[in-house]
């Protein structure tokens, strides 16, 4: 029972992640350039899963949950790269 609310949990973080960094990255890094290397989005990923590592000390927030954030925000900050680019 509880794996199961573990996994929503992990995606629904994911979800929200992914949504906020797109946005974040379209509306406030927009004339940034250093949001443009390749690198960015492993950066931004890398720095979301170390700042949600510590809610795995809640019962309910396991490393899946803080993984999947970092590629949620990893993968949003690519897309709204690539949004930027394109001139979305």
């Amino acid at each position: 029972m509880f794996e199961i609310l573990r996994l929503c949990i992990a995606g629904v973080a994911a979800v929200f992640a992914f949504g906020f960094a797109r946005g974040f990255v379209r509306r406030r890094l927009r004339f940034v350039d250093a949001v443009k290397s390749p690198l960015a989005p492993v950066v931004a990923g890398g720095i979301a899963a170390l700042v949600a590592w510590p809610l795995t000390l809640l019962p309910l927030i396991t490393g899946f949950a803080a993984a999947m954030v970092g590629i949620g925000v990893g993968m949003g900050t690519a897309s709204g790269v690539k949004a930027l680019r394109s001139g979305d």
